[in-house]
């Protein structure tokens, strides 16, 4: 099973989710306004989690109406819509999580959600757990070596540090390769690299990346 979470960020950043409506393997989990869209891609979200503060009371009654399984929590409370989401998940064990609809709008909302990237990687849970939009994909890597395919629609792939040190890093099959490089957090040194092969592979012992995959449009 794949779960894919739809949150409620700006629309526009969301791609045609409709592509993957006769998928019978994926569970969709809908956060607070990604209900909303998940409708308007004829979808219907087996769990819809979160406190729902971006809708309108007419709106959620409609989603009430609908028969929809809702799991509402007050506004006031320590974790953030997407987190519950996340721990809901969780909980089904999947495969693999992809995230829809966390990206855009407030910066903050987007920083949090990257950093639940991070929380989950911490868990050791080794579920991959992808955020998505319409330019970008963005999933975070534990020490260790990893294929990576050349994507037509993503050309360029960045490699951020998350902690404060990524040793020996090393590059194959990019147009920038490197060799047993020592990166530090704030480093700009691996962004917009590209593959010059099919696939190439990186590397690296010690540290968290961010690894994002990107057009430009």
């Amino acid at each position: 099973m794949i779960i894919h979470i739809v949150a409620g960020g700006p629309k526009e950043y969301i791609p045609d989710l409709s592509i993957y409506k006769e998928d019978k393997n994926i569970k969709w989990i809908a956060v607070d306004r990604g209900a909303l869209y998940l409708q308007e891609f004829s979808i219907t979200p087996d769990e819809a989690i979160g406190d729902f503060d971006s809708m309108t009371e007419e709106e959620l009654e409609q989603l009430r109406n609908s028969g929809l399984k809702l799991d509402q929590f007050q506004e006031e409370k320590d974790e953030t819509d997407m987190e519950l989401a996340l721990h809901l998940a969780f909980e089904y064990h999947p495969e693999a999580i992809q995230i829809f609809g966390a990206t855009g709008g407030r910066i903050d909302h987007f920083m949090a959600n990257i950093s639940l990237l991070y929380q989950a990687l911490q868990s050791n849970r080794n579920i991959p757990i992808t955020i998505i939009d319409k330019q970008n994909m963005a999933y975070m890597a534990k020490p260790g070596t990893y294929i990576i395919e050349k994507m037509v629609d993503k050309k360029y792939i960045s490699f951020i540090p998350i902690t404060k040190d990524v040793e020996n890093l090393t590059l194959k099959g990019f147009k920038y390769p490197l060799e047993n490089r020592h990166i530090f957090f704030g480093s700009t040194l691996c962004i917009s690299n590209e593959l010059i092969l099919n696939h190439g592979t990186y590397s690296f012992s010690k540290g968290i990346l961010l690894v994002i995959r990107s057009s430009d449009k």
